[in-house]
């Protein structure tokens, strides 16, 4: 069963069509990745899953509800939490604190600017916190500044903070990027974890094949706004028009 349905999207900037007949289809609990070369139209979509741009034509479908016309905290509270390609976590916070945002704006629905004086005797949202850190193997890191982090470690409490209001579907834009070899491969395990043990989908947009062929269980690939071809990881590894889209190989140089 779908948890995601896009359906005939197109999206025009000026003279420049960024998207075009888009159809996708996302299955529920499964890991979908969304790959292409630059200029393919993959943030675009994103964007348009999520709230921040509206598509000229077609719709987007979560477990049913059209997400159009939605702000993105109501897209949010209707179980799509978004990773951004920069790590959105507050640096001048410890790792304890950015953690307590997301638990009391699940627990009350939004985050207030005094929340920190209420926090204060709630053991219910400390102890939230404190176990999604510790999840995620960062307890020992609780009060350090967020800022203070490595790369790969600022993008392991942004997804914490994304797992703390209970996602039903995890959009992860570009999430090893600019990352080193190691930190790439822990967040790979991380995200394999999160997925064996969490009832959650992943959508992935990611420029690395290694992370690609790590985590997808169905790909699409992008090229110049539309869909090229959709299917396993295995059958796109060697299909002739995704080596040409994505890798520049012409089928003649092949």
């Amino acid at each position: 069963m779908s948890i995601l349905e896009v359906k005939n999207v197109g999206k025009r900037f000026g003279g420049l069509q960024a998207l075009s007949d888009v159809n996708l289809s996302v299955a529920e609990n499964s890991v979908h990745a969304i790959i292409g070369p630059n200029g393919a139209g993959k943030s675009t979509l994103l964007n348009c899953l999520v709230g921040k741009l509206i598509p000229d034509t077609g719709s987007v479908m979560f477990d049913g509800q059209s997400v159009l016309g939605r702000k993105p905290y109501e897209i949010n509270q209707m179980g799509i939490s978004r990773v951004f390609q920069t790590p959105e976590i507050f640096g001048d916070l410890t790792v304890m604190e950015n953690m307590l945002i997301p638990c009391l704006a699940k627990r009350d629905g939004a985050f207030q600017l005094n929340g920190w004086s209420r926090v204060v005797g709630q053991q219910d949202v400390i102890d939230k916190a404190e176990e999604m850190l510790r999840d995620m193997n960062m307890f020992d890191k609780r009060h350090m500044h967020a800022a203070s982090l490595s790369r790969g470690d600022k993008r392991r409490l942004e997804i914490a903070m994304c797992l703390a209001q209970d996602p039903r579907l995890l959009l992860l834009d570009e999430p090893t990027a600019g990352m080193a070899r190691a930190d790439t491969n822990n967040t790979i395990d991380l995200l394999k974890q999160i997925k064996d043990e969490r009832d959650i989908t992943i959508a992935i947009i990611e420029h690395d094949m290694h992370v690609v062929f790590s985590l997808a269980e169905r790909i699409t690939v992008l090229a110049q706004g539309t869909p090229l071809v959709e299917d396993t990881p295995d059958r796109i590894k060697g299909h002739p028009k995704v080596r040409e889209a994505y890798l520049g190989e012409s089928q003649d140089a092949a």
